[in-house]
């Protein structure tokens, strides 16, 4: 009877825990989904901004944040699963690659101001892109990869060793094991890894304030190398450099921010879900 009875209180404090934790969050979703809503419209979301930014709409800011998002993605993507694919099917396990895997747990919580800083020195000025999207994109990409390297490492070493030693027994080089067997039952944790990447770098200020992010830019860029105005940057600069700025065009912009990221979850719980009904263990 004292063993249930903890076992109830046990559930009953970490359900407790759990209401702490997800309480604040809703708060915060639903009070940006009462004072924005009101400002969706077809023209917020396709108008080009006016008078200022208080008028039109954000339709820059949007296609922006996903043109940065793409670049991000085509850089960030490849290096960071090849290198996880190296750390975890071809390194031996030394003191450099451990020096690799520390180094990369310590760039992932470098702060992004200094992803910001190393891009505008090595990106805008050294190789001189310019403050463009390419130089942001591949800010955001360097900010990304630990993320999408030690999330994949921990995907593909989870992957049982049977997989392997099935493939090598049947005759399969090494590359053909991990490209036809690891890959495919590593890939919704890989997903995990590139979703949680792509959403930190969409929704970041810093590093696109040095290097992309345009106060206000009331036209789309025509090639890789212009300026750009940005979701992150823009909500910055309207509530805090704007006076007299509508509350709820500041709430508008949040709001459509907050869907492009949920959005973007909600493709990667899909993807993700249709591997795992696919994943032989």
């Amino acid at each position: 009877m004292n063993r249930y009875l903890g076992q109830r209180v046990g559930f009953t404090l970490l359900g407790g825990l759990t209401f702490i934790v997800v309480a604040p969050i809703l708060l915060v979703v639903g009070v940006i989904v009462v004072n924005g809503l009101g400002a969706l419209s077809w023209e917020f979301l396709t108008a080009m901004p006016r008078e200022g930014m208080k008028a039109g709409g954000i339709f820059p800011a949007i296609v922006g944040t996903l043109l940065l998002t793409l670049g991000t993605a085509l850089v960030a993507i490849p290096l960071g699963i090849g290198g996880a694919i190296y750390l975890a099917e071809y390194a031996r396990e030394t003191w450099f690659t451990r020096a690799i895997r520390l180094a990369i747990i310590n760039l992932a919580g470098i702060p992004s101001v200094v992803y910001g800083l190393f891009g505008l020195g090595m990106f805008v000025l050294f190789s001189q892109f310019g403050t463009s999207i390419v130089a942001g994109s591949l800010t955001l990409a360097l900010m990304t990869l630990p993320i999408i390297i030690s999330a994949s490492e921990e995907a593909l070493r989870a992957v049982p060793t049977e997989f392997r030693t099935v493939n090598a027994s049947l005759g399969g080089t090494h590359w053909q094991g991990i490209r036809q067997v690891v890959l495919p039952q590593a890939l919704p944790g890989i997903i995990t890894g590139v979703i949680l990447g792509l959403l930190r770098a969409a929704g970041e200020t810093a590093p696109i304030l040095f290097t992309v992010a345009a106060f206000y830019l009331p036209r789309l860029p025509q090639s890789p190398f212009d300026q750009t105005m940005a979701l992150p940057y823009h909500l910055y600069v309207i509530s805090t450099q704007v006076p007299g700025m509508p509350l709820q065009i500041q709430y508008g912009t949040a709001l459509v921010l907050l869907t492009l990221a949920l959005a973007l979850n909600l493709c990667a719980t899909l993807i993700r879900s249709y591997f795992r009904k696919r994943r032989q263990w």
